[in-house]
């Protein structure tokens, strides 16, 4: 990179950084709120995923207020806590009920209050606040969001609580008291105009050169012109040149990176583009930070990370593939197999694979999955006998189960009480009711098959495992005194580990393993026990000697040391690919099963 990127001029109050998961949103946002701080600039770096790993990056502990970054004057970091943000919206909505309201009242508004469609409107109500009158003391506002697929969901909202606002004087059940959100309704117009003005804000589109990453970008990028975020940049991060033409891997890398780049939609092509190269350094760290988007010969002069050829390096101990995975998993007769991780680690690619697996030992399998990007049917690219493949599509559900509450209870009221539960239902929340029902009919399908559930990025997966808790006590209250032994809830299925196993997929970088660690703490904290990880796209055992490739191989090695120490029970590997793991073939040579 000879120069700074163009998004760091020029730049609008609000910046939002958005993208496929592991595309590097979180480093690109970072360094440039610090590159604009640096500069002289008051800016304010807010993380709106669930998932958040600037605490990393930065190392100071995320808060939901802003916070001073020690070593960058003029940077604060917030991160919108979803449990933090619910709360705060919980009280706001008590208190603003009559003071007249029975306790029985006061009961039904805190458990309506208590589902996860209430975090995501707590977690809106901040991200609003932020572009309607919030955070005044400050010059510019980056956002560090969460991957696309959640993203969108949230940018949207403006635009569908406006629409349910402007149309319901009566209340979304499952929000409680419907002047909870009315008070809200100026600050929620507030925001869309601030997101549609492309003088105040300004989106950067992130990518790899990568074609599934390129295709999310231009599908995100339509869907935002659609939602009036017309003020787009593109910005594709971590491009590999190999400096060594001998070294097969480099070669392969910078050949499918091209082509990928070649083949780029003409709608992301007539972006302002940047590219960011790919370095030799962890993004951890203020120095490294800085480095990111500093020209070539600044970071040479800084000293930092130059890469060095090295000897092709190999794997301290020999590491099991997915096939041994595969085959451990078909030595039970059913279960669930859950495929978790942080955006961009590669779970699509390892379900997908593990589903294909398991048909191949002979299994009857229902691959699915719960990311609103749903990518399954372009991995696998084909279809194959045992193997059923869908998505719990959002829109889908939901219309099914407005269809099924309408026909359980129109018989019962007239035609005006029907036309007021329908336009109940038309609360942007009941997806998230629906999505949830449609998960738990999933679970149990594992009593009597396989099933392969490629999950959403961590972020929104938390949200829908805090979902699955939330009917867990409802059921537990409900039954209470009444005996609960033949009341099985979907999280006591996840909580079963002969029923369910629980994959992880990270990369073999500190930020990804990072993330996968704290996925795995919250998911025991629910007492549900991983049953693996996979390192997916490795290239330790791939015996490069590129210059920048192999300088990163001891960072790959010390995180693979620290999975090893006890961070994960049992590791599995999927090795970097010339050939990228996209159709039944290319899928099924990672679990072919020897003779």
């Amino acid at each position: 990179m000879k120069q700074a990127p163009g998004f760091l001029n020029h730049t609008t109050r609000h910046v939002l950084f958005t993208g496929k998961g592991g595309v590097g949103k979180t480093s690109l946002a970072t360094a440039t709120a610090l590159a604009l701080a640096d500069s002289g600039q008051r800016v304010l770096l807010v993380s709106t995923d669930a998932a958040s790993n600037l605490d990393d990056m930065l190392g100071i502990e995320l808060r939901n207020t802003p916070t001073p970054v020690p070593g960058a004057p003029g940077l604060s970091v917030l991160n919108i806590d979803p449990d933090n943000a619910a709360q705060a919206y919980r009280q706001r909505v008590i208190a603003q009920m009559d003071a007249s309201a029975s306790p029985a009242e006061l009961a039904t508004v805190r458990e309506q209050l208590s589902g996860a469609c209430t975090t995501e409107i707590a977690s809106f109500d901040e991200f609003a606040a932020l572009f309607s009158d919030g955070a005044p003391h400050f010059d510019h506002i980056v956002f560090d969001t969460a991957p696309t697929g959640h993203t969108l969901r949230l940018l949207s909202l403006p635009k569908a609580w406006g629409g349910f606002l402007s149309g319901n004087d009566r209340g979304a059940s499952c929000l409680g008291p419907h002047s909870g959100l009315k008070m809200q309704e100026a600050r929620f117009k507030a925001a869309l105009d601030a997101l549609s003005d492309p003088s105040r804000t300004t989106v950067v589109l992130v990518t790899r050169a990568d074609k599934g990453a390129i295709a999310e970008a231009a599908r995100t990028s339509q869907e935002l012109r659609e939602l009036g975020l017309n003020n787009q940049r593109l910005a594709i991060n971590g491009v590999f040149h190999a400096s060594d033409h001998t070294d097969l891997v480099a070669t392969a890398i910078e050949a499918l990176e091209q082509q990928a780049l070649a083949d780029m939609p003409t709608s992301l092509r007539a972006l302002p583009q940047d590219q960011v190269p790919l370095r030799a350094f962890d993004t951890v760290g203020l120095p490294a930070l800085r480095a990111l988007l500093s020209p070539e010969d600044a970071v040479i002069k800084a000293g930092i990370a130059v890469a060095k050829r090295a000897e092709p390096a190999q794997p301290t101990a020999p590491l099991q593939g997915l096939d041994a995975l595969a085959d451990e998993l078909a030595a039970s007769p059913h279960g669930l197999i859950m495929v978790m991780g942080k955006g961009g680690v590669g779970k699509t690619t390892v379900a997908a694979a593990l589903a294909l697996g398991l048909v191949q030992r002979g299994k009857t399998v229902h691959l699915s999955t719960t990311d609103p990007a749903a990518h399954l049917t372009g991995t696998l690219a084909g279809e194959v006998a045992g193997l059923r493949v869908d998505r719990i599509d959002p829109k889908v559900e939901t219309q099914r189960y407005i269809d099924k509450i309408m026909a359980a209870k129109s018989p019962q009221l007239d035609a005006q009480e029907q036309a007021l539960l329908l336009e109940d239902l038309r609360s942007p929340c009941t997806e998230e009711v629906a999505v949830f029902h449609a998960f738990s009919r999933t679970v149990s399908e594992a009593r009597s098959a396989f099933v392969v559930l490629d999950t959403a990025p961590t972020g929104h997966s938390l949200l829908l495992m805090d979902a699955t808790g939330a009917y867990h006590r409802q059921m537990t209250r409900e039954f209470e005194g009444r005996g609960t032994s033949h009341v099985i809830t979907p999280l006591m299925r996840l909580q079963d580990t002969a029923y369910t196993k629980i994959i992880l997929v990270t990369l073999p970088e500190a930020t990804p393993v990072s993330q996968a660690s704290a996925l795995q703490d919250d998911l025991r904290r629910a007492g549900i026990e991983p049953h693996a990880w996979v390192l997916n796209k490795s290239v330790l055992a791939a015996g490069t000697h590129d210059p920048l490739l192999a300088a990163r191989l001891a960072g790959e090695r010390q995180q693979l040391e620290r999975m090893s120490a006890g961070l994960a029970k049992r590791i599995f590997t999927v090795p970097w690919l010339i050939r990228p793991p996209i159709g039944l073939v290319e899928l099924s040579k990672l679990v072919h099963k020897p003779g």
